[in-house]
């Protein structure tokens, strides 16, 4: 991990979304939890993805349910290279306001391969209103709302003073542990912040 010092991404980019889509609505695990981990994700990511459906659920199961960790997601899509990037994560922010990020989030990446090469994505992404149980009409209106774009701006910009330069980037109390790693490297590092944090053997799971 790459030590940052003084770094909040709590701090710097809740700002402008408490009436967008505040953290807690984008977060899984007790509020309590002694170690809290800040995922920087693009949604348009392969790398991205690949954490998300394959290492997460481990991760949730053994971690985020038993109290461990709480989990905070936050938008940096890499405009340069995925254009529809910022598009999917507005599309987040909107269903976290019907307390549907999860549901959009796994959505997304489980369709990545549908909706990435589409010349215009915004079609497809509504479309996911429904698979959600989200209410579309409201989705639309948050959609077309100019600050829902501005929390993405904050969330990325918050991403980038944290030290992040690319996806998924992980902020682990006060350390950053960069790309989708397999599974043993996030146990062994949180399983250590654990212990440090507690005093507490943080072993778990295969």
């Amino acid at each position: 991990m790459t030590i940052v010092l003084g770094l909040s991404i709590a701090a710097t980019s809740v700002a402008a979304q408490t009436t967008i889509a505040p953290l807690e609505s984008r977060s899984k695990g007790s509020p309590t939890a002694p170690v809290t981990v800040y995922e920087m994700s693009d949604f348009q990511c392969p790398y991205c993805k690949k954490f998300a459906l394959e290492t997460f659920p481990r991760l949730e199961r053994d971690y985020i349910k038993t109290g461990k960790v709480r989990w905070v997601f936050i938008n940096f899509p890499l405009t340069s290279v995925h254009t529809h990037a910022s598009a999917a994560a507005e599309l987040a922010l909107c269903a976290a306001k019907q307390r549907g990020f999860w549901r959009v989030h796994d959505l997304l990446f489980q369709h990545q391969e549908t909706w990435a090469p589409l010349e215009e994505a915004g079609p497809f992404f509504v479309s996911l209103a429904d698979s959600a149980g989200l209410s579309k009409k409201t989705l639309l209106s948050c959609l077309e709302a100019p600050g829902t774009l501005s929390a993405v701006r904050a969330d990325a910009e918050g991403a980038a003073r944290s030290g992040a330069t690319s996806t998924p980037t992980f902020y682990i109390e006060g350390g950053l542990l960069e790309g989708a790693q397999p599974v043993e490297v996030f146990r062994q590092v949180l399983d250590s912040v654990y212990v440090a944090k507690t005093g507490k053997m943080g072993r778990t799971g295969n």
